[in-house]
């Protein structure tokens, strides 16, 4: 059985944790959401999962375009209510007055066919994101839904800077928070600071993308090499699972299984836990080190742009396809090649920037599309 961490009120919560935001499909297209949620095969995930003790599974309003939600309360509905946790967000920035908060919520649990969230989450604050929450009340509006049973422990999820985390740190008694945290952001997004910062406040953390999207269980094959003449016996992915786990104030790791050899990888990660040690550790920054110097766009093909591109461009998969050449992955020729095969490149990319502003890792698309993947295929 999953390891577990203790948490508020005696409860214990699962060292992994279910993320829905990459359900299997019907039609899988590489590194995009994608509504039509395979049922039967995510089923099959969620049984796998809980009866290994997973007890926590994480959803949000716009997950697989509206249909995460619906899929993970189905899957649920076999269990019993008070054996599992479940997570789900306020997306604050598709509130357009303080009733709309109201709708989502009502909507979220008619979706979850559920009465109360175990977990729930103001989503991806930023400073603009937290400024709209202050404008609309939204703290105080998930705490009258905590008096009223429908929410259980309330926090957040974030995507901004240093000082914005500090500023909402400061706004509130949290129960937790979640944020991006893998051994390449660990530096990169001063994912080190955010977690120290949340530790220092009392805050336990949540990890979401601890894999990056998947990008760390497939690294470049100079990583490979590391990892492997250290450990062959260790996957790709455990290594990045157990470096997040391994801090102390980590209440769960969040991972986006789909499939069941990935899940059952990622519970082999995390039973019977032992931290990373110290040459370990180091081992991990050597990779990212590795990895930063392949000039690569840092996409985790979460897809939050995808639904605000006027021209539809598949904006993940094109990032996706020059990534696997930057890491040297794949040959220019078969990176052309696969590039030819998306329906909307880059070169539908007008400019307009509509996307940029929900890009949880703040990538500037538009430049990156006219100026960088334009001017190699």
């Amino acid at each position: 059985m999953i390891d577990r961490v203790k948490f508020k009120d005696g409860i214990e919560i699962s060292r992994l944790g279910l993320g829905n935001m990459r359900l299997p499909v019907k039609t899988p297209i590489k590194r995009e959401a994608n509504p039509m949620i395979d049922y039967a095969k995510g089923q099959m995930l969620v049984d796998l999962a809980y009866e290994s003790g997973v007890n926590y599974f994480d959803t949000a309003y716009m997950y697989h375009a509206g249909k995460s939600e619906k899929f993970i309360g189905s899957a649920l509905k076999k269990y019993p209510r008070d054996s599992y946790y479940l997570a789900d967000k306020l997306p604050i920035w598709m509130c357009a007055s303080k009733k709309d908060m109201e709708k989502i919520f009502n909507k979220q649990l008619s979706r979850c066919d559920v009465d109360y969230f175990d977990f729930y989450l103001l989503h991806a604050l930023d400073g603009k994101a937290w400024a709209k929450c202050e404008k609309f009340g939204a703290v105080d509006f998930v705490e009258q839904k905590r008096k009223e049973g429908k929410v259980k422990y309330f926090g957040f999820s974030f995507h901004g800077t240093i000082d914005e985390l500090k500023t909402i740190v400061n706004a509130h008694k949290w129960d937790f928070a979640q944020i991006q945290l893998n051994y390449l952001d660990w530096k990169n997004q001063r994912a080190d600071e955010q977690y120290q910062i949340l530790t220092d406040a009392g805050i336990p953390v949540v990890i979401m993308e601890p894999v990056r999207g998947g990008k760390l269980a497939d690294p470049p094959n100079n990583v490979k090499e590391l990892f492997d003449n250290y450990d062959s016996s260790k996957s790709y992915a455990s290594w990045a699972i157990r470096f997040a786990a391994t801090h102390e104030n980590v209440l769960t790791v969040l991972s986006g299984m789909n499939a069941p050899e990935q899940m059952r990888d990622n519970i082999n990660s995390l039973t019977d836990f032992k931290p990373l040690n110290e040459k370990e550790l180091k081992l991990c920054a050597n990779a990212a080190g590795l990895m930063n110097k392949n000039d690569v766009i840092p996409c985790t093909g979460c897809d939050y742009c995808a639904n605000y591109c006027p021209q539809e461009v598949k904006i993940s998969t094109v990032f996706s396809v020059y990534n696997d050449y930057k890491n040297g992955e794949v040959t220019l020729d078969a990176a052309k090649e696969a590039y030819s095969k998306i329906d909307i490149n880059a070169s539908s990319c007008i400019n307009c920037k509509s996307c940029e502003s929900h890009c949880p890792q703040s990538i500037t698309i538009a430049d990156m599309m006219q100026n960088t993947v334009k001017k190699l295929f």
